[in-house]
């Protein structure tokens, strides 16, 4: 199971893992209803958490994803709480509007983020195993784009010249952090079968 309730992530998380071979189902798809607080300090250990609440009503494997954008010139915000960024009156384009204005005035240079995936899993016979990926970029200084979705808009990747929301979700899928964190988190899981 894809532990995730968010419906855009849980897209991009699926098209990922059918590429890798993994054949995945959502909470919705198996009666699931559960939120989970997340109180760690970490990205990891969000997923983590994620992944062993929704495996207590499971069986099987659960994979978990904690993730987000880290922005240098912000101290490293929004980070962890990328989501919830600016509060919940704000959706994805409210919390880019804030980093935006946030980084108002800061030259070109400065502008450097990256976006951090943590894939926790859950469900085997060893302790939680957790795999990361991070794509690095620049916060761009106006939205640009109208694919992917979260802070895709503002994350101008250098390699390919564009926002992660101006390329297809495929070249998106290839490069970025939930992208390598699943590649990594399919090899282990292959190891099992």
């Amino acid at each position: 199971m894809l532990a995730s309730n968010n419906q855009s992530k849980l897209a991009e998380l699926r098209s990922i893992t059918s590429s890798l071979g993994l054949d995945v189902r959502s909470p919705a798809e198996l009666g699931v209803e559960l939120e989970v607080e997340e109180t760690g300090s970490s990205f990891a250990e969000n997923a983590v958490l994620k992944a062993r609440a929704f495996h207590q009503e499971v069986a099987g494997v659960v994979l978990a994803d904690d993730s987000g954008l880290v922005v240098d010139a912000m101290g490293g915000e929004p980070g962890i709480l990328s989501a919830r960024f600016g509060g919940p009156q704000l959706d994805d384009a409210g919390r880019n509007s804030l980093v935006l204005e946030r980084m108002r005035g800061v030259p070109t240079a400065a502008r450097t983020a990256r976006f951090v995936a943590a894939i926790a899993v859950v469900g085997l016979d060893t302790e939680p195993m957790v795999f990361s990926g991070v794509v690095e970029g620049l916060i761009t200084e106006r939205p640009a784009g109208d694919g992917g979705f979260g802070y895709d808009p503002i994350f101008f990747y250098p390699p390919f010249g564009r926002t992660l929301a101006e390329v297809s979700a495929a070249e998106k899928a290839s490069v970025s952090h939930r992208g390598k964190a699943l590649r990594s988190a399919a090899r282990y899981l292959g190891s099992y079968t």
